[in-house]
């Protein structure tokens, strides 16, 4: 056999075992829970002083299939109302992107819930609920995206739950999403949508016109999906990633959970998209399309550039923080 001929050979080779190796490892590729080191084993109280004065407790529930997960809940003492009466609580429900733990970034939502509480009306209270993946810090099982949409309800009906104990004040639901969890954000609002579980969810029977609503979306370094990141990131026809897509599991398709969540309602939720300007992962033309697929649905959407910004550090960036609090503050 001429050189020639082995070398292609080889070459063709390596191309396969590396498409096959990315077929089959494609979500621990996809989820790193791990990364960085030690990260399950982080505390909330490693990062209480950070926090303070909001208070983080990991909470303990189940999702559908039986995996149990965790949640961090944060709250600032005292700010619970002795009295429900003329009331608004604003409940966020945030969705981490796809590596490390939720401890790591209670410092920064807790840096966001503390200048939200800090001028909003006295009639007004807020809260955030962190949603650990399962496969993710305490949270036990294996992340997948099948998986992770049922963690995503399991998380949604929690936080109605904790809403609904309080019936006699206006609420409101906010979900928010970094990176991965933008796509997991987008598909469970639409499933809330066209399930119509805010409408028809019930708890000791409450009052139709006091059940939470989803008003808003906030998308933090957000990407169409997978597939078009693969294409995106990979442009050269001569590699192997672009080709993947028929094999993926793993779609995180924001552009069809939106188009799904505006035929499924009239009254949709304000949508917020936040793009770093200098994101090393996530190419621009990403948030510039999402933008464009919320217009083209007809959604009451925005999209704001975050300056100097790289894709994890956006909300602890002054003007990202000012963004995520402006636009959390319109739900008060």
């Amino acid at each position: 056999m001429t050189p020639p001929l082995v070398f292609t050979g080889l070459l063709v080779s390596l191309w396969t075992y590396k498409c096959l190796m990315l077929v089959i490892f494609q979500n621990k590729i996809i989820y790193m829970p791990s990364v960085p080191p030690f990260s399950r084993s982080e505390k909330i109280k490693d990062y209480e002083a950070q926090c303070k004065p909001i208070v983080w407790e990991e909470k303990r529930i189940k999702a559908a299939d039986g995996v149990e997960l965790a949640l961090a809940v944060g709250n600032i003492i005292g700010s619970r109302p002795q009295t429900t009466e003329g009331r608004k609580h604003v409940a966020i429900l945030y969705f981490q992107g796809n590596g490390g733990s939720l401890p790591a970034r209670l410092p920064v939502l807790s840096a966001v819930l503390k200048a939200l509480q800090r001028n909003a009306p006295t009639s007004t209270t807020y809260s955030i609920v962190g949603l650990s993946y399962r496969g993710f810090w305490t949270s036990r099982g294996r992340p997948s995206e099948r998986g992770i949409g049922l963690d995503a309800a399991a998380a949604i009906e929690y936080t109605l739950k904790e809403l609904s104990a309080s019936l006699d004040q206006q609420t409101s639901l906010v979900l928010w999403g970094q990176s991965i969890g933008a796509g997991v954000a987008t598909s469970a609002a639409a499933t809330l949508f066209t399930r119509r579980r805010a409408a028809t969810y019930t708890n000791n029977s409450p009052r139709r016109g006091l059940i939470p609503q989803l008003t808003g979306l906030l998308l933090e370094t957000p990407f169409v999906n997978v597939r078009a990141m693969l294409t995106t990131i990979y442009p050269q026809k001569w590699l192997p990633y672009r080709y993947l897509g028929p094999f993926l599991r793993n779609h995180w398709d924001s552009r069809l959970a939106l188009r799904k969540l505006a035929e499924s309602s009239t009254t949709t939720p304000r949508v917020l998209i936040l793009q770093a300007e200098n994101d090393e992962l996530v190419p621009a033309t990403q948030s510039e399309e999402l933008e464009e697929i919320c217009r083209d649905l007809h959604l009451n959407a925005e999209r704001k550039v975050i300056a100097n910004a790289l894709h994890t550090d956006l909300a602890a960036k002054a003007q990202g923080r000012n963004e995520i609090v402006g636009f959390l503050a319109k739900f008060g």
